[in-house]
């Protein structure tokens, strides 16, 4: 009979997460999310099956805890901009507080393994569905309650915030909040 498992399941999964994150897939080896999450190669092998799998249930909570995110400032008062606005700027400062410019980890995983990697392109377009839907859910309320005009393509407009975010993401990596503020707003002035 083996040993109890001494560790959460989820938490090893969140730290796990902010490995890959910081990291990206490639660059993180199983020593590193040994090291990151306090548990032996081993035990995170016997637990998760592979780096891979670990990887998997790490991006699909980044994206759960994103649409959460998303759908909760959306949700809050004020006109569709201004909930678009204080989305797309929550994401940039959030990127520029920490102490490493890590970005999206969707997006990250987009740009290092979607296009050659079938499992991770369908994780991603399934992320970013979820968080698009959100996104034209919020416009097509603006238009009931009149803040957006009645002439705009909700999921096409939907489609231009996420990627406005991805490249808000990737551009945060580099960039000041003034510039990054410039194109949110310049990108909202079309709504």
């Amino acid at each position: 009979m083996g040993r109890p498992r001494e560790f959460e399941a989820d938490s090893v999964v969140e730290q796990a997460m902010e490995t890959f994150w910081t990291h990206g897939y490639a660059n993180t080896s199983p020593a590193l999310l040994a090291e990151a999450t306090g548990i032996g190669k081993g035990s995170l092998y016997n637990t998760f099956g592979s780096k891979r799998q670990l990887f998997d249930l790490a991006l699909a909570h980044y994206e759960q805890m994103g649409v959460r995110l998303v759908t909760q400032i959306l949700s809050q008062p004020g006109t569709t901009r201004e909930r678009l606005r204080a989305w797309l700027r929550f994401a940039v400062d959030a990127d520029l507080e920490g102490s490493v410019r890590r970005g999206c980890m969707v997006t990250n995983t987009a740009v290092e393994l979607a296009g050659h990697d079938e499992q991770a392109t369908a994780a991603v377009r399934a992320g970013l569905e979820r968080i698009t839907a959100a996104v034209a859910d919020r416009i097509e309320q603006g238009r009931r309650d009149g803040d957006v005009r009645a002439d705009i393509d909700a999921r096409a407009y939907a489609d231009f915030m996420s990627n406005t975010l991805a490249g808000l993401r990737i551009t945060a990596k580099t960039a000041d909040a003034a510039m990054l503020y410039r194109i949110i707003d310049t990108a909202l002035s079309t709504l």
